[in-house]
């Protein structure tokens, strides 16, 4: 059977308008997807950039879920440490308490120490020669090359000095905040001389705890050995997703809330009625995904007219090229059929799409168009299995 669908927002301010067009527009998606029959609806949290408006994580969940009925809704992610663990053990509590079953708590990290890594690094993982490693087609899904850091920092460590964070500080204990979190939901907490803590409304909240990462590295490691569900990113981090995948497989130990390894892998996607039409909505992508690697921020999403009228030089493209290639992007049966060998090859067992376009009654459509086709070879699947 086919795997289910869920969708994570940035809430993007398109060219032209404003941030509180972009969380009514974050709301009508999410009505959106539930009459579609998507399984989740997340939201990211980013901070510092002039176009995405999902900033407050917390708070953006509950009224997603006091604006729809039935689809999950959560964090895709909170980041540790933007908020201590108790404050968010609070915050997804107390929406859970009141929206029982339906609260997801995505948990990310901001580790500066790692960003700079990877910008000294350049373009990353080298391969024998001392280069990059080059891009092959595992299973029918591409594994790009990894783009090179052409911007500067300021951005990230202007965020991390406002949290009391600076190139110099130790190390984030990401194990200890995630196990700190899960002890305030299950009720576990101690104070420093072993007292039993109670946080509620957080202490037996009916919520589920997700770990997101994008490397082999931490956050895997930390969700397979509490036994949490985790979610890899093909979307930002492609070239790094079967090793993704594989360590947290391989941390994995059961526990009570899980007893076996849950996977779901994140997709950037844009659909339309034709390839052509979807193309040409697409077309903003690179240049948007430019403003972000350059140091400049997410910037409101700008037209496929602006996109087209932008001028490129080689370096430009080749540091975006990872991304864009691995959009999956056309009319329904084209990324259906995309999708389909991302699940095949990385085993997932969820699927987080995310799209942007500039007008928002063309990214309700994508997500339309997409789940009656995922819905209609699911069911097809399923005649096949019964014959």
């Amino acid at each position: 059977m086919t795997v289910p669908l869920s969708v994570l927002d940035l809430s993007p301010v398109p060219a032209g308008g404003t941030p509180a067009d972009a969380l009514h527009h974050t709301l009508d998606l999410a009505r959106a997807a539930e009459r579609a029959g998507y399984l989740r609806y997340w939201v990211a949290e980013h901070h510092l950039v002039p176009g995405v408006a999902s900033s407050s994580t917390s708070v953006l969940v509950a009224h997603l879920a006091a604006a729809t009925t039935t689809i999950r809704v959560g964090s895709g992610a909170v980041q540790l440490p933007h908020t201590a663990p108790i404050q968010i053990a609070e915050q997804f509590g107390t929406t859970a308490a009141l929206y029982p079953g339906r609260v997801d708590l995505g948990l990310g990290r901001f580790d500066l120490q790692k960003i700079l890594a990877i910008a000294a690094r350049g373009a990353g993982p080298a391969g024998p020669g001392g280069e990059p490693a080059p891009a092959r087609v595992v299973g029918g899904l591409l594994i790009p090359r990894q783009a090179g850091f052409i911007g500067d920092l300021s951005q990230f460590v202007a965020l991390a000095g406002l949290l009391g964070i600076s190139p110099d500080s130790p190390p984030q204990d990401y194990h200890r905040q995630v196990a700190d979190v899960l002890s305030y939901v299950e009720g576990t907490a101690t104070d420093a001389d072993g007292r039993p803590l109670t946080v509620l409304p957080a202490e037996g909240a009916d919520l589920d705890v997700w770990v997101l990462g994008s490397s082999a590295g931490t956050s895997a490691d930390v969700a397979g050995a509490l036994g949490l569900p985790f979610a890899a990113s093909y979307h930002t981090v492609p070239h790094t997703v079967l090793e993704t995948v594989a360590a947290y497989r391989a941390a994995f130990r059961p526990s009570a809330r899980l007893a076996r390894p849950h996977v779901m892998v994140s997709a950037d996607v844009v659909v339309a009625e034709t390839d052509e039409r979807a193309r040409d909505l697409a077309a903003p992508y690179g240049g948007w995904v430019l403003d972000i690697r350059a140091g400049r921020g997410a910037q409101p999403y700008p037209t496929p007219a602006q996109a087209r009228a932008r001028a490129w030089t080689d370096a430009e493209r080749a540091a975006v090229t990872d991304r864009v290639d691995t959009q999956f992007v056309g009319s329904p049966g084209t990324v259906a059929a995309g999708l389909e060998t991302l699940v095949r090859v990385t085993g997932a067992d969820e699927l987080l799409v995310t799209t942007i376009t500039t007008d928002h009654a063309d990214r309700v459509a994508s997500h339309e168009l997409l789940a009656a086709e995922w819905a209609h070879r699911g069911a097809g699947a399923l005649r096949r299995t019964s014959a």
